[in-house]
């Protein structure tokens, strides 16, 4: 049962000291207020970098050329060559874990002034996509629709431009979809706006690119039949990375190119990146939690010192109540509990401060509006909270232990004859 004269005295033994139980809380409720703090800002910077690329396939990887670095079948070394786009089929064909393979072109470098609306112009990345790259890094899109199938078959001189160019050429409100810009010389016909969605930039961020059909761009740009970038994923049962040495192998047979040439063919593996931020972030998670609870264990023992010298000053006040017939456990839960509440209120007080500090971290953050952020909602979660909780009891029980302890050993007569 509550029993309020109990508690009543527990409260009254705490603040008798006001000065002294104020500075042994402190290291409880510091230890507890960095373990929040540290925790929510390894959250923050967690959700901020996950946000810059929530729209990417974690399955994917993307392959460029570079100059040969062996001979071979009669080809000197340092042989410059690209891939075509017959290599995008044939890597469907041989290899069935494969899922999506998107070309990507580059060109028209941001020379001044590239793209021309008007009296309004600008200097912006030119790619050549093809629909399927969506499926890769999904953008926004704010107006019209995306390059589609037709478009690649019939090779249309239509465009897609980001937000960044929208903003640059045309009003606010202004309706782009329908109307034509020139870009290195070119009329082309805008069928969309798009706004990116991640921190990816392959040759600049989405929004400041003009995208073509990539078809399109071979034939403005005299290219050929040539591809910059192979943009490819594996289906939802395998992992990209155990295809990477297979595509390899097939670029270069199919382009005469050594098997062993170690430079030729060069990639970026994003599923081997996301594991590593999945692994940095689970690291530093440990990190915080180590340093966070050492430090409140370091208050913990610094509760359970100072509980120590308030039994050595009760010595006769713990006589008496053995004298007047109180059992051990009474004085064993008496000074535990004491132990308990000064532990939890500083617990909760420094559990609070943290939360509230985040709080006021996550306003600022949010009221900036930045889509560039990398650190954002540092919060803590329920599961965080209720550990720390059952943390704050167990230690409070445990700094309150060895003092209860030592005071059990204290004999009625021996401090009553102290007295």
């Amino acid at each position: 049962m509550f029993d309020l004269d109990r508690w009543q005295e527990i409260w009254e033994t705490i603040t008798k000291n006001k000065m002294r139980s104020a500075l042994t809380s402190f290291g409880v409720f510091w230890g507890i207020f960095m373990l929040v703090v540290m925790y929510g800002s390894g959250n923050g910077l967690r959700n901020g970098v996950m946000n810059g690329i929530k729209s990417v396939a974690t399955n994917s990887v993307f392959y460029w050329t570079n100059n040969t670095t062996e001979p071979y079948k009669g080809f000197r070394k340092g042989r410059s060559w690209s891939m075509r786009s017959k290599d995008i089929e044939i890597i469907k064909s041989k290899i069935p874990e494969v899922d999506v393979v998107s070309p990507m072109l580059f060109g028209g470098m941001r020379t001044p002034k590239n793209t021309i609306r008007g009296e309004k112009s600008g200097s912006y990345r030119i790619k050549g996509l093809n629909p399927d790259y969506v499926k890769i890094d999904k953008p926004e899109i704010i107006y019209g629709r995306y390059i589609n199938d037709i478009d690649i078959q019939q090779r249309r001189k239509v465009v897609v431009i980001g937000y960044k160019v929208y903003e640059d050429l045309y009003k606010i409100g202004e309706k782009p979809v329908g109307t034509t810009i020139k870009v290195n010389g070119i009329y082309y016909t805008v069928i969309g706006v798009v706004k990116g969605n991640s921190h990816m930039n392959i040759n600049g961020p989405m929004d400041q690119s003009v995208l073509l059909p990539y078809t399109t761009m071979q034939v403005a740009y005299n290219m050929g039949d040539q591809v910059h970038v192979l943009a490819i994923t594996s289906k939802p049962s395998t992992n990209v990375s155990s295809l990477e040495d297979r595509i390899k192998n097939i670029i270069k047979k199919e382009h005469d190119i050594s098997p062993t040439d170690p430079e030729a063919v060069s990639g970026f593996n994003l599923e081997r990146q996301f594991k590593m931020f999945a692994n940095l972030f689970l690291g530093i998670k440990v990190l915080i939690l180590i340093v966070g609870l050492g430090t409140l264990f370091a208050g913990v023992v610094g509760v359970s010192n100072i509980m120590m010298v308030t039994i050595r000053e009760r010595t006769q006040e713990i006589g008496v109540r053995r004298a007047l017939g109180a059992t051990p456990f009474n004085i064993l839960s008496q000074i535990m509990m004491e132990s308990l509440v000064l532990t939890l209120i500083a617990g909760i007080a420094g559990m609070s401060f943290g939360v509230f500090i985040l709080n006021i971290v996550d306003n600022i953050i949010s009221s900036g509006s930045s889509d560039e952020m990398f650190f954002m909602n540092p919060q803590i979660s329920l599961d965080l909270a209720i550990f720390a909780t059952l943390v704050l009891v167990i230690s409070g029980l445990f700094a309150g232990m060895i003092p209860a302890r030592k005071a059990l050993r204290i004999k009625a007569i021996d401090a009553l004859r102290d007295e």
